[in-house]
């Protein structure tokens, strides 16, 4: 006797690919074997992707949609096509390499988002972007612009301290950090708008009242984070050398729906903290990852510091390490992988339902 198994025909099957901008999205119909059915362009509104959906779905059963810029450009059609419970695969962008060969315009990149998805070049899951991970990422894009904006003001200040009048630097000369800053804020400009010290006076007092309001509004976002974060992650909050800031970001890496991320590797290479080869000839070693999320790695980096400076623990593992010989550039790159593993798992368990 001879089984029959009911299978799915190729040309019935979809695959749709989309180059996505701010105003416009092109979509591209792909069939199961991999001849084109049409190019469409739709506009980037509600009614739009409605209109992108059901003219995918009218060539035959979408198996999956690779969408260039789920977070950015393409975050709403891709909410929108998940709610239809269409899957959705992220597609980076290509090389420049291959666009030199290729050339490039928005119908060929949408072809070539369709064609990834089916040779199985891109398999990253998209993040979501309705959950608290999406809030904290909001509030941290003002906190982090707003620190920004502090550094740049301090440098200015200091760099006219260095060049002002005499009588001017011997009167703060004395003063750093906060205090130098809570005077120069309370300084009184002369009355000559054309003497160089009424006008380095002036510029110091602005400055001084920019950093002020600036670190008011660092201050007023931690607020907002901090109780969000550890209402949201308390275990990973709870972790040595883990502030708000860091939580955040590690959040917003993550995203909610971590459970697209499979092992503390994946989450390593995500972070740009997993050690790459870099072994030649008789050399045998391994070097920094460059790529991954290089937030994210810095938010390591910082955690990082910070317990080389405080935990106990952490400072002999250094001076074992430095005995034997490693760099501190190497002591930092291991402590980054193990603080990325650790904190993968209390992510997971703070983000798994």
């Amino acid at each position: 006797m001879t089984d029959h198994h009911d299978t799915v025909d190729p040309a019935t099957t979809i695959t749709g690919g989309v180059d996505t901008h701010k105003d416009t999205h092109t979509a591209a119909a792909l069939d199961g074997l991999g001849r084109l059915h049409a190019t469409a362009q739709f506009p980037a509104t509600r009614a739009g992707y409605t209109r992108l959906r059901d003219w995918l779905c009218s060539f035959g059963t979408v198996t999956a949609v690779g969408v260039e810029g789920t977070s950015s450009y393409g975050a709403g059609l891709t909410r929108h096509l998940l709610e239809h419970d269409i899957p959705v695969t992220e597609v980076n962008r290509p090389d420049r390499a291959a666009r030199r060969r290729h050339g490039k315009n928005d119908t060929l990149d949408a072809i070539n988002a369709a064609t990834a998805v089916q040779s199985g070049h891109a398999t990253a899951t998209p993040k979501t972007t309705t959950g608290v991970a999406a809030a904290a990422a909001a509030l941290r894009t003002v906190r982090t612009s707003a620190s920004k904006s502090r550094t740049v003001a301090v440098n200015q200040l200091h760099s006219l301290l260095v060049t002002a009048p005499e009588t001017l630097r011997e009167t703060l000369s004395g003063h750093t950090g906060a205090a130098l800053i809570t005077h120069c804020a309370r300084l009184r400009p002369g009355t000559d708008p054309t003497g160089p010290l009424t006008a380095i006076t002036t510029a110091l007092r602005r400055l001084a009242r920019r950093i002020q309001h600036l670190t008011s509004e660092i201050a007023d976002a931690d607020a907002e984070l901090k109780p969000l974060l550890q209402r949201a992650l308390p275990r990973t909050t709870a972790v040595f050398g883990v502030g708000p800031d860091t939580a955040g970001q590690l959040l917003a890496t993550a995203s909610d729906n971590i459970d697209r991320i499979t092992t503390d590797a994946q989450f390593a290479h995500l972070c740009g903290a997993a050690p790459i080869p870099a072994s030649s000839g008789r050399t045998n070693r391994h070097r920094l990852n460059r790529g991954g999320d290089r937030r994210a790695n810095a938010a390591l980096y910082r955690i990082v510091i910070v317990r080389m400076r405080h935990d106990p623990a952490t400072r002999a593992y250094v001076t074992k390490r430095t005995a034997q010989g490693k760099t501190k550039r190497d002591i930092i790159r291991c402590l980054k992988r193990y603080v990325a593993r650790e904190l993968f798992r209390t992510l997971t368990t703070d983000l798994t339902p």
